[in-house]
């Protein structure tokens, strides 16, 4: 793994909201640490409601992690363009991530442990 990505299991229940909805809660998120930058949770796939979420063709490269597949969050109130991201087939050193989501940290989206 790149030496400055950490991943460990999250501590404790994690929850993920949307527009008043609960899109996942999960016991086994990851704590996705980079660098400098702030943790990101990944909730496992089968933890989240994925009714609420429409894959976009909207793509991104990162060196460390491979390509990422990104997801709108469809609210009863609005659609939040690629406001979750995946990586279908992360590089091998951040393999533990695959079937995994996270979410941007936006106000319409709450990642919080409970």
């Amino acid at each position: 793994m790149a030496s400055h990505i950490k991943i460990t299991k999250a501590p404790g229940t994690w929850s993920v909201r949307a527009g008043g909805a609960v899109l996942g809660e999960s016991t086994n998120a990851l704590e996705l640490t980079e660098g400098d930058h702030d943790p990101v949770i990944y909730f496992p796939r089968e933890d989240i409601a994925m009714a609420f979420l429409d894959q976009t063709d909207a793509k991104s490269l990162c060196p460390h992690k491979g390509e990422a597949t990104y997801f709108s969050v469809v609210t009863k109130s609005r659609t939040l363009e690629n406001a979750a991201w995946s990586y279908e087939n992360p590089k091998p050193a951040v393999a533990e991530i695959k079937d995994h989501l996270a979410f941007l940290n936006m106000e319409e989206i709450t990642v919080e442990q409970i």
